[in-house]
C-alpha cells in the first residue's frame, strides 16, 4: 500500500520524465508485490505483526539510500512533531486497515477500491483546505464514486467476510486520502525523506505495542516473507520519492493506475484470483474519473501560470 511522499513536493525542474515514469511504475510493482506477500500470510500472521515487519524492515532500504547518498542523520530532525504525529495517525490506521482488508479481499479488488482515495482528496481539499473545486471536478468525483459502488456490488451479497473486506477497504481509502492531505500541508516545511522516516518510526512503535497481545512466532519461511514484505515497502517508498524528483506530479499521477495491472496479473498468478466483471467496469469508471481530475488540474495550472508571471 502506497502512502505517497507528497506529490506536490515533486521537483518542478523535472529533467528526465521518462525515468520518473519508470520509477513510479516500478514503485507500484513493489507495493503490489508487498500486498501479494501480505495476502499469502493472511489468517496465519496477525495484522499488527505484519505491520510491524512492514514498518521496521522498510528502514533497511531507507538507511541504505541515506548512506549511498551521504545524507546525514541530522537532516531527519523536525521542528514540527505535531504535524508528523497527525500524519502518522492516519497513516498507521491506513496501514492496519490495508493489511486487514487483505484477509478478506483479493489484491485486485482492494487495489481498485483504493483508487477512490484521490477522489476523496478532492472532497477533503475543498472542505478542509478551502481549495476551490469547479463543476468539472465535482462531476468527475460523483462519477468516480458511482464507479466505486459498481465495484462494491459483488461484495454486497450479505456474506460477513465480504462485508468486512469492503468496510476495511473503504476505511483504508479514507485514511489514505487524509494522509495525502496532511502530507500536502507539510510539504513546504518538511522533506519527503523526513516525512517517510518519522512515519516508519511511529508505525513501528505503535504496531510493536500490539505484539504483546497478538504474536505468532513465524516459521523460517514466514519470517523471510515478512522481512521481504517490509523491504519491498521501503523500496517502493524510495522509488516513488525519487520518481517525483525527475517528473512532475501531474505526469506521474497518470501511472498510479499501473497498480491495477500488477494486481490483476499477480493475483491470478499466485492465487488464481480474477476480478468479476463489475470490478473491472467500476475500476474503469474510477480510473477515468481520476485521470480527468489530473487533466483538469493540469489545465488549471497552465491557466494560472501566466497570471502569476504577470504579477
Amino acid at each position: 500500500m502506497a502512502l505517497n511522499p507528497d506529490p506536490s513536493s515533486a521537483a518542478a525542474t523535472a529533467a528526465r520524465p521518462l525515468l520518473g515514469i519508470l520509477l513510479k511504475v516500478l514503485a507500484t510493482l513493489a507495493f503490489t508485490l508487498m500486498a501479494i506477500l501480505g495476502r499469502s500470510l493472511a489468517g496465519e500472521i496477525p495484522v499488527g505483526e505484519m505491520v510491524f515487519f512492514r514498518a521496521s524492515f522498510a528502514f533497511l532500504p531507507l538507511l541504505a539510500w541515506m548512506l549511498i547518498r551521504r545524507i546525514p542523520l541530522r537532516s531527519l530532525r523536525t521542528q514540527h512533531p505535531a504535524l508528523h504525529a497527525r500524519r502518522a495517525a492516519t497513516g498507521i490506521l491506513a496501514m492496519f486497515t490495508y493489511f486487514s482488508a487483505l484477509v478478506f479481499l483479493p489484491v485486485a479488488d482492494l487495489t481498485a477500491i483504493g483508487f477512490a482515495s484521490p477522489l476523496i482528496v478532492v472532497v477533503l481539499a475543498a472542505t478542509l483546505l478551502g481549495e476551490r473545486v469547479g463543476a468539472y471536478r465535482w462531476s468527475a468525483v460523483v462519477a468516480g464514486f458511482a464507479g466505486v459502488l459498481i465495484m462494491l456490488m459483488p461484495h454486497l451479497s450479505g456474506e460477513v467476510q465480504s462485508g468486512w473486506g469492503v468496510s476495511l477497504a473503504l476505511a483504508n481509502a479514507v485514511f489514505v486520502a487524509f494522509t495525502m492531505i496532511f502530507i500536502r500541508s507539510m510539504s513546504h516545511s518538511e522533506a519527503p525523506l523526513t516525512i517517510a522516516f518519522h512515519f516508519q518510526l511511529c508505525c513501528a512503535v505503535v504496531s510493536g505495542l500490539t505484539l504483546a497481545f497478538d504474536w505468532v512466532t513465524p516459521t523460517p519461511e514466514q519470517f523471510l516473507v515478512l522481512v521481504t514484505l517490509g523491504i519491498l515497502g521501503g523500496i517502493g517508498q524510495l522509488l516513488m520519492t525519487t520518481g517525483y524528483r525527475h517528473a512532475s506530479a501531474s505526469t506521474l499521477a497518470n501511472f498510479d493506475y499501473a497498480a491495477m495491472i500488477w494486481a490483476v496479473a499477480l493475483g491470478w498468478l499466485f492465487f488464481s484470483e480474477v476480478p468479476v466483471v463489475e470490478v473491472f467496469v467500476g475500476a474503469v469508471v474510477v480510473v477515468g474519473s481520476g485521470l480527468f481530475i489530473v487533466w483538469r488540474e493540469r489545465q488549471l495550472g497552465r491557466q494560472a501560470a501566466p497570471a502569476e508571471r504577470s504579477h
